[in-house]
This record gives C-alpha cells, sequence and structure tokens, in this order.
C-alpha cells in the first residue's frame, strides 16, 4: 500500500511550475523530499546525530549533491561503470548550497549533520543545480532539527532584456546576466554568477527579481511542513555560557586590542601581539579554573578581539593594515617571468601572490565534461591550486579541494567572456597561489588576464577583481575596499566582484547579516568598481595589450576548412599520410567534423612555420580543382609505359595521367622520345574523360597541328577502330565451322 503523500504546487508565473512531495521515499531520514520540475526530480534527504561529538566546537555539515547517469538514461564513463568521486559541477552546486545553510543553523549547534541531494530523473531542458537548495532546506523543514528559516535558491537570467527564473538549457544560450541567487523570505544570503559587462543597478535589480521568487518557494515550504505536521524542533546540548565570564574578558581584552588593530602592522606581527594579549588573558585564571571553563576564554577572547577590531573601523575608519576603508594595498605585477611557458604573470597586492601560467593547444587539450546533465568539452579552462605554504602553514596534501574549484571556477567564468570566439587555440591557465592574505582568486582573474595577454590571446578586454567587505552594526556601515583575510572573518559580507573597464563580468558574494538594503549592495559596489578600475589601470601599466604573435616557442596555430570528401584522402590508410605529414612538418594536425557543414576543420599546430606552411600547402594542392579548358605548368614525377605522370606545379601532390597519345600529335613510340623525368610543361586540362572516368590533359593540344596530319579513325561501339577493315573476306568461315570440318 503506497503512504500518504503530500504535495505543494509552486508556479514560476508563466505555465511552468514546481512540485514539493513527501511521504514516499527515504522515511527513515530526519527528513526527505522530492522537487519535480518538468521531468526533473531531485530527492533530498537531511539526518542530523541526536548527540554532538565531545570537543567539536563547529557544525560538522556535510552537503552532499550527486548526479546520476541512470537520470539521463546514460552509462557512466571508466571500467567500473559506477558513479565515483563528484565531478566539479556537482561539487559546485554542494557549495552553492552549503553557502546558503550553513550560518542558519544555530551557532552553538554541533551535532553531525549530513544533507543529501540526489538527481533521480533528469529533463534535458531543466537545470537541476537551480532547485538544490530549494530541496535541501525543504528537507530541512519537515524535520525536527533546529533551522533558523526556510530558504531557497534560484537562476536568474536576463534574456533579450527580460528576467527569467529557472530558464532551460537553450535559454541560457542567449542570455547576458546567469546568476544563482539564494535567500531566505527576508534576506539575500548568496550571489554568485557570470555576466556580460553589465552596470551595478542591473546587477541589483536581477537580484530583486529573484528574491520576489525565493519569497514564493519559502513560503511553500512552511505550507508543505504545516500539511504534513510541523514537528516540535529537537531539543540539544548547546554550548555553555558564563556572561560574567564574558564581561571579564572583554574588559581585559577590548582595549589591547583595539590598539594593536589600531598600528596597522603586518600579518605576522599582528598575529604575535593578540596572541601576546591572549596569554595575558589566560594568564588571569588558575589551572583549576582553566581546566574547569578554559574553552570559554578562548572563545570570549576572540569575541573581544573582533569586537575591537570593528569598532576601530566604524569609529575611525581604519583598518587592521592602517589603511581607510577605500584604499587598495601596493601593487606591483610581472609578466614574461618564466621562459618557457607559452604566457606568464605575477600579481602581488599586499600579502597576496599569484603565478599565472598559460599553455596553448589544439581541440584535443579541451577539457572533456562527461556528466548526466552536461556533455561537452570546454576550450578555455583555468585551474587553481591553493598551497598550504601560501599562508605560512604545513598541512597533508589530499587532492583538489572543493574551495580550490570554486575558485578557479569563478575566476575562470570572470575571463572566458572575454576571450575571442575565434581564438584557434584550447587554452588553459593555471593559477599558483604563493602568498595569501586576502582574496587570492581575484589576484587568480589579474594574474589570468596579464598572462593571456603575454601569450598573444587577443583578449577582448582585460578583466581585473577585487574582494569586497562589509561591516554594519545596524546603524553604521562601512564598505571595505581589498580586504584581509581577517577581515574576511569579522566582516558582515563578503564580496568578489571582477570586470572590465564597461562592467561585471562575474561576482561571488556571502552576506551575513539579515535585511541588507540594496542601496547599501549598490553603493558596496560602486566602490568596488573604483577599486577595480584602479587595480586595472596597474595591469594595463604593465601589459597595455595583448602581444601581436605567441612566443617563438610557443605553438602557431592554423586552422583550414576542407570538404568532407577529401577528408578521408588527407588521413590515408590507417592514419598512414596525416602521420608521415606530421613527422615531415614536427607539426600536430588534428581534424574535427564541423557539426553543421560536415566540412573538415584541420588544426595545424607546430612551432616551426615552415613546417606549418608545408601542411597548408599539401592541404592547398588536395584543393586544388583545375577548370575545364585551362592551361596549367606540370612537372614529370614518374615515366609509364603508357604516358607520364605529372603534378601541377601549383599544387604539389596533385597529380594526373599524361597518356602517351596525348604527349604529341606524330605517333609516339617511347614516352622518353618526348617527356623526360623532371621536365616541365605546359598541358591543357579537358575535365573527366567520359569513356575513361578520369581526368584527362593533353601537351599536345596546346601544340599546333603538323602538316598534312590525318587523324585516326574513331572507334566503333565494340571499341575497335575501322583502319582497314572493311577489305575483310567475306568468305572466311566461322570458327566453329572450321572445328566441325
Amino acid at each position: 500500500m503506497i503512504p500518504k503523500v503530500f504535495s505543494q504546487v509552486i508556479e514560476l508565473g508563466d505555465g511552468r511550475t514546481i512540485t514539493l512531495e513527501t511521504g514516499k521515499l527515504a522515511k527513515q531520514a530526519d527528513g526527505s523530499v522530492v522537487v519535480r520540475m518538468g521531468d526533473t526530480m531531485l530527492l533530498a534527504t537531511v539526518v542530523s546525530a541526536r548527540t554532538a561529538n565531545p570537543g567539536i566546537d563547529f557544525l560538522p555539515l556535510t552537503v552532499d549533491y550527486r548526479e546520476k547517469f541512470a537520470a539521463a538514461g546514460r552509462y557512466p564513463g571508466g571500467f567500473m561503470k559506477r558513479e565515483a568521486r563528484p565531478s566539479n559541477e556537482e561539487i559546485l552546486t554542494m557549495r552553492l548550497v552549503d553557502r546558503v545553510l550553513r550560518p542558519l543553523f544555530p551557532k552553538d549547534y554541533h551535532a553531525e549533520t549530513q544533507v543529501m541531494i540526489q538527481l533521480m530523473s533528469h529533463d534535458e531542458e531543466v537545470m537541476p543545480d537551480a532547485l538544490a537548495g530549494l530541496a535541501a532546506s525543504a528537507a530541512i523543514q519537515l524535520s525536527d532539527i533546529p533551522f533558523e528559516t526556510p530558504i531557497s535558491e534560484v537562476r536568474v537570467a536576463r534574456i533579450n532584456g527580460e528576467f527569467v527564473i529557472n530558464p532551460s538549457y537553450s535559454q541560457l544560450q542567449e542570455a547576458d546576466i546567469d546568476m544563482m541567487i539564494g535567500a531566505s523570505a527576508d534576506s539575500v544570503a548568496m550571489v554568485e554568477g557570470e555576466m556580460k559587462e553589465i552596470s551595478e543597478e542591473e546587477m541589483a535589480d536581477a537580484i530583486k527579481f529573484a528574491h520576489e521568487a525565493i519569497k514564493i518557494q519559502c513560503a511553500a515550504q512552511v505550507a508543505l511542513a504545516e500539511a504534513v505536521g510541523k514537528k516540535e524542533t529537537r531539543e540539544y546540548e548547546g554550548e555553555r555560557e558564563d556572561e560574567e565570564l564574558a564581561q571579564k574578558i572583554h574588559d581585559a581584552a577590548y582595549q589591547k586590542c583595539y590598539d594593536i588593530a589600531k598600528k596597522g602592522t603586518s600579518k605576522q606581527e599582528r598575529g604575535l601581539a593578540f596572541s601576546e594579549v591572549k596569554e595575558e588573558v589566560t594568564a588571569m585564571f588558575t589551572e583549576e579554573e582553566l581546566e574547569d571553563f578554559g574553552d570559554l576564554v578562548g572563545k570570549y577572547f576572540g569575541k573581544a578581539q573582533k569586537a575591537a577590531v570593528r569598532d576601530l573601523t566604524l569609529n575611525e575608519g581604519l583598518r587592521l593594515d592602517g589603511r581607510k576603508t577605500t584604499d587598495i594595498r601596493p601593487i606591483w605585477c610581472e609578466v614574461d617571468y618564466l621562459p618557457r611557458t607559452h604566457g606568464s604573470s605575477i600579481f602581488t597586492r599586499g600579502e597576496t601572490q599569484a603565478l599565472a601560467t598559460v599553455t596553448l593547444g589544439t581541440s584535443r587539450d579541451a577539457n572533456m565534461v562527461d556528466s548526466p546533465t552536461l556533455q561537452g568539452e570546454e576550450k578555455f579552462y583555468l585551474h587553481y591550486n591553493f598551497p598550504p605554504f601560501s599562508t605560512g602553514e604545513a598541512r597533508p596534501l589530499r587532492g583538489t579541494s572543493r574551495r580550490e574549484i570554486g575558485h578557479g571556477n569563478l575566476a575562470q567564468r570572470a575571463l572566458k567572456g572575454m576571450i575571442p570566439e575565434d581564438c584557434p587555440y584550447t587554452v588553459r591557465v593555471v593559477s599558483e597561489v604563493l602568498e595569501s592574505n586576502g582574496s587570492s582568486s581575484m589576484a587568480t582573474v589579474c594574474s589570468g588576464t596579464m598572462a593571456l595577454m603575454d601569450a598573444g590571446v587577443q583578449m577582448k578586454k582585460p578583466v581585473s577583481g577585487i574582494a569586497m567587505g562589509l561591516i554594519s552594526d545596524g546603524d553604521r556601515y562601512a564598505v571595505l575596499s581589498d580586504i584581509l583575510g581577517d577581515e574576511d572573518h569579522l566582516g558582515d559580507m563578503d564580496f568578489k566582484v571582477t570586470g572590465t573597464a564597461d562592467g561585471i563580468t562575474a561576482c561571488q558574494m556571502d552576506i551575513k547579516i539579515k535585511g541588507l538594503s540594496y542601496e547599501i549592495l549598490v553603493n558596496a559596489l560602486k566602490q568596488a568598481r573604483d577599486g577595480r578600475l584602479h587595480i586595472l589601470e596597474k595591469l594595463t601599466d604593465t601589459i597595455a595589450v595583448p602581444n601581436a604573435d605567441v612566443k617563438a616557442h610557443a605553438p602557431k596555430m592554423v586552422n583550414r576548412v576542407i570538404p568532407n570528401d577529401l577528408i578521408g584522402a588527407f588521413i590515408g590508410p590507417q592514419g598512414k599520410h596525416i602521420q608521415e605529414l606530421q613527422k615531415e612538418t614536427e607539426t600536430t594536425i588534428v581534424i574535427n567534423e564541423d557539426p553543421v557543414t560536415e566540412e573538415g576543420i584541420v588544426e595545424i599546430l607546430g612551432t616551426n612555420q615552415e613546417g606549418i606552411d608545408k601542411v597548408i600547402a599539401r592541404i592547398e594542392s588536395m584543393m586544388f580543382k583545375p577548370e575545364k579548358g585551362g592551361v596549367y605548368e606540370v612537372k614529370v614525377i614518374k615515366l609509364l609505359d603508357f604516358g607520364a605522370v605529372v603534378e601541377y606545379t601549383e599544387a604539389p601532390g596533385n597529380e594526373v595521367l599524361l597518356h602517351v597519345s596525348e604527349l604529341a600529335w606524330e605517333r609516339t613510340n617511347n614516352v622518353t622520345d618526348v617527356v623526360n623525368l623532371g621536365d616541365v610543361l605546359e598541358v591543357k586540362y579537358f575535365g573527366i574523360d567520359p569513356k575513361t572516368r578520369k581526368e584527362k590533359v593533353s601537351r599536345k593540344a596546346l601544340l599546333p597541328k603538323p602538316e598534312g596530319y590525318v587523324a585516326r579513325p574513331p572507334r566503333d561501339n565494340k571499341g575497335r577502330d575501322n583502319r582497314n577493315r572493311d577489305n575483310r573476306r567475306d568468305d572466311r568461315k566461322p570458327r566453329q565451322d572450321k572445328r566441325d570440318s
């Protein structure tokens, strides 16, 4: 018997709907829900432990999003034919959901919590990542897990000037804004996306439009939970609190921390000074007291330190390193630092440094994307590495982290719109973060821009990026340009904005306070624009425009188009011709078929221009088509008993047979009586001979007929000529009669 099912329908206003359903699947989870839009279905579950592990002072939250290949009727790749570790696209969706959920759990809730979202059915025109946040929040609302308020996430796109919520794949291809917004009914919490050089006001309008749709989705979650029967929030053991102890530590530490913050020292000096104050505070208590509430001492010292730094900024407009709120740290840049890369640059801003490299390749080097929801390839991609030494730490390396994938994706989205559509190369950018105190992803955007221009990639416009912060106490606020790592931790908003001189290309925001006004948001974005333009000026002072050509040791790329019927001849049997040509010319040759025209797109990659020219000449030779009636110069390359093989001098390799009968008007007994190997002569092209069905050329057609020349009689229908055949004896018996006689 199928259990009772509860559902709630969300109208998107254009005939499309989203359905929330619960009661049928995964009933042993603390909360479970199926979200459906079109034929896309997500199953979201949440489970949280009843008790927290002792000694943990944070929320061990895991958000897991997986796409099942069966959802799209496909098999996983690889030998095992089984879903394995998550793809980059799945990890990016996990991060989108985690960033909105995590701040809404109680700060003193430390129980192991796992949110799992699975794509169970996939509709090609419905993008599931836009439904993942809604699914996760709805599952939590159906549980008894403490959570502040329902949230949702939507994708907003602008298509032909109109905003659309959760557009289809095909619609998104025409959009100039692609943003994911996460919010509760009251406040926007997360923004991430890419744009085509839009203004700050346009970005704010897109966020407002998305927020209105999110409010409806939050209300639907509340209605579903009430229909099922809202569970009482579970009781849990929170953190100990001691207001008297907190005040004592605040009184002892606040002013000292304020004075240290006001000195404007470096990260290392500041860290040592704060540590000394913490030791002094700790020394105020006996060993017995520290055994009893030592964990609270560190917690309350951190609060006092945070309050001091925030107050310094709000009261005096000063920051930890002595800057004012709008100041950008000193910047220096350099290009062509690495001698053998195809492009390189260093970008250093204060205590943050990124070294970027560019590698140019063929379509074979494209980044292949093969997931249940997306198949294709990326001809421009960026990888970001964040080693522990960049922050002065020593820790194990355990593969590429989710953070590295997320930051690399942000930088890639910032730059990819400025790569020209006709760029012949596959382009890989790698950012090595060598120092970090502040936004290394924005340093990656800046170093990536310069490295691309150094490599000779003809970027449409250079791109810069900046990380901004916000500190607010309700009545007052301060927007901080080019934030430090500490300011990121203690601030109320962290937002990264990238763009050209003409507009925003990408953004990522995490907003930690409720009810942030759009006026403050727009002001912050405008201040970010001033900072971006300042940084952009530093970049263009270092390298103003892309280098006109790639470096001498970098491969040159040339594309040629050949007809479909010549692809096989160019490749040769089992690739023989193309392999020999690559070896002879020291080039890499790749042939792709245009999916629309079915023509062959030949990519020629090599460092030796002479070799590239040889390949081009071979292609042009193959494509050479003589015109009927035209006269062409040819060279004898082979002698045969029945003629000479000649090649067109303007198309080496393009051969044709010059038959012995077409060498001269007179009878030619030996080919060498007329031509020899290596001779250059002219021939007339007659097109395809209807009898032999082969191309016909003639030398004699260009020569005057000898005086008294008599043409041979034409052949009869049986292929025999009639020369001297009219006097044949009629009394010859048939062969059969001769045998009978």
